[in-house]
């Protein structure tokens, strides 16, 4: 229960602040629900119930976000994590988790100093030959100032706010309490695997919290694109013939390792065109169709090539540069694919754009797992989704629709995605939305299919198919190695007694408590009977105290029966009505 969670009396503060403000937006019955409201009276404070007439014209998801963004850095940064679970919500909670900005006001460069001068290993003013104490920008994490080194680099210094990591900590704690709570009191609720969206949440929060892990991040991508070319990396010269560009296409901001570390981050300075800024691009003379066709293939390389990809390209991550070149940054948040999911990623791509059912279903249903899920009602739905599209031409196809309406069934059947894969989703809705931005005739199928065709035909080349089969030859080789180690350690394990056999049976711990109750209930009805029959035999002993011309003993014993009845009477409709709710 929730109020076994107070003795953090530290965090009783922050209890009041979220209770309150789901108040005031309409959420007054999860409160009471969760048993907030009974948890804060027994701390000492007093909920004030408001009137929120003037919150009716809202929705729902508007209401959720409003209560997001006036709660703060950790829960507008789980909004945007929300807008990433397109398996799990509808589009018009996306929709609304994708307007949370994250901005707060800059930290006094006061405040700043002590903290920088500690991670610098000096004054700013000392380890760089010109530092701005004005900040570019200012978000709930961190903010930035632009500053030169030495060498005459230029740079800009990404400072995390001083006293942050507390607080996060004990929104992540509180978060997790009620993702606890929900899924233990809230059937609706418990379809959303509150708890796993929690822990998911919380391990990419401490990640963004660790400026270390985002420069690595940035290098690791930036190596990915070290001699990168595609087929527009080229300009005609004048006389005939190709001439290479010198400098990269794909920009990734160099990390200065020295000052750089857990609190703070180093990068290069990137002097280019915001991707919300579309009128200064055409004013610069770049190429928006260029400039579309080479922001798409780049995050499709990341994607389904290297199988590690920023998984926020949105415009305020996007520089565009001289050259149709184009630069990335901010790498808090990325995703992973593994081999095999790439794979799975390729096939489904591929039987989406060729309009091959047989090969989305057969993804999908891998995907699907083990759960309790209806497969034939599934590949039937998939195929016929899939053959809709069938005849028609590729340039018409929107691929991040079909991958959104591709989600849509899997939530319909209940399926939720793997979590590596929310993201990718999230990534190629954005990806598809900025290329229509620049290039309203975007085609994001059309520069998807060549890749995925060349990745395939270098899947199956000799050399790739020799060495998959050398991998599974060592795999097995190494597996009958390690048999007799391993044959041994369960014979001595038996033999010392020590062998132990689990089983799990699904949902045996819910069968065992209904027979546990059931058998409570049985006693219960024993004693009852018992009582009943003893006290009628007492009520025809004479002798002993009465009451009213009757025995008290016999009475007493009436009384409890009827004590013990209510309470079997009400323990089975509570049971009933836990069970309707369940189902």
């Amino acid at each position: 229960m929730l109020w076994q969670a107070l003795a953090s009396v530290r965090d009783l503060g922050r209890l009041h602040d979220i209770a309150s403000v789901l108040i005031r937006y309409g959420f007054g019955d999860l409160v009471q629900r969760f048993g907030l409201s009974d948890a804060l009276e027994d701390a000492g404070r007093a909920l004030h119930w408001r009137d929120s007439h003037e919150l009716t014209h809202l929705t729902p998801p508007q209401r959720l976000r409003r209560v997001l963004e006036e709660l703060g850095p950790t829960f507008v940064k789980l909004g945007q994590v929300l807008a990433t679970r397109v398996d799990l919500f509808e589009p018009e909670w996306i929709a609304e988790f994708s307007q949370l900005q994250d901005s707060a006001p800059p930290v006094p460069y006061e405040r700043l100093l002590p903290q920088l001068v500690e991670d610098l290993g000096g004054p700013p003013e000392q380890v760089f030959a010109a530092f701005d104490p004005e900040p570019l920008a200012a978000a709930s994490i961190a903010q930035v100032h632009r500053a030169r080194l030495q060498d005459g680099t230029e740079v800009v210094v990404k400072v995390r706010r001083p006293g942050i990591r507390p607080v996060i900590e004990a929104d992540l704690r509180w978060l997790l309490r009620l993702a606890q709570l929900a899924e233990s009191e809230s059937p609706e609720l418990r379809t959303f695997s509150p708890q796993q969206v929690v822990q998911q949440f919380g391990k990419s929060l401490r990640n963004e919290l660790d400026f270390a892990v985002e420069c690595r991040n940035a290098s690791r991508i930036a190596q990915q694109f070290e001699g990168y070319a595609d087929v527009d990396a080229s300009q005609p010269r004048p006389g005939g013939g190709e001439l290479l560009q010198a400098a990269p296409l794909i920009v990734v901001p160099r990390v200065h390792w020295p000052w750089s570390g857990e609190r703070v981050c180093v990068q290069d300075y990137i002097a280019g065109i915001p991707g919300r800024k579309l009128a200064e691009v055409d004013a610069a003379g770049l190429d928006r169709k260029v400039l579309a066709r080479r922001g798409a293939r780049a995050v499709l390389k990341m994607i389904v090539q290297d199988g590690f990809f920023h998984a926020d390209p949105h415009p305020g991550n996007v520089f565009y540069l001289p050259g149709n070149r184009i630069a990335f940054i901010d790498f808090g948040m990325v995703g992973r694919l593994s081999e095999p999911r790439r794979e799975q990623l390729m096939a489904l791509l591929l039987g989406l754009v060729q309009q091959e059912p047989a090969r989305v279903a057969d993804v999908l249903t891998d995907w699907s797992g083990d759960g309790a899920v209806d497969h034939e009602a599934l590949v039937a739905e998939i195929e016929a989704f899939v053959e809709q599209y069938r005849g028609l031409p590729l340039r018409q196809l929107k691929l991040a629709a079909l991958l959104s309406d591709v989600v849509a069934i899997l939530r319909r059947h209940h399926v939720a995605l793997p979590a590596d894969l929310s993201l990718l989703v999230k990534a190629f809705v954005t990806l598809e939305g900025m290329g229509r931005e620049l290039d309203p005739d975007f085609d994001m199928a059309g520069e998807a299919l060549p890749l995925l065709r060349q990745l395939l035909r270098e899947r199956y080349q000799p050399a790739a198919l020799l060495g998959r089969g050398w991998r599974s030859i060592s795999e097995l080789l190494g597996l009958l190695t390690g048999l007799p180690q391993d044959l041994s350690r369960l014979l001595r394990a038996a033999r010392k007694g020590r062998l132990d056999i689990h089983i799990d049976v699904l949902d045996l711990r819910r069968i065992g408590n209904q027979l546990d109750r059931a058998a409570n209930r049985l006693v219960v009805g024993i004693v009852i009977a018992a009582l009943i029959i003893g006290s009628a035999i007492v009520m025809t002993v004479p002798g002993g105290p009465s009451w009213l011309g009757l025995p008290v003993f016999g009475l007493l014993g009436f009384l409890g029966a009827g004590l013990g009845s209510i309470w079997l009477i009400l323990s089975i409709w509570a049971s009933n009505r836990r069970d309707r709710d369940d189902g």
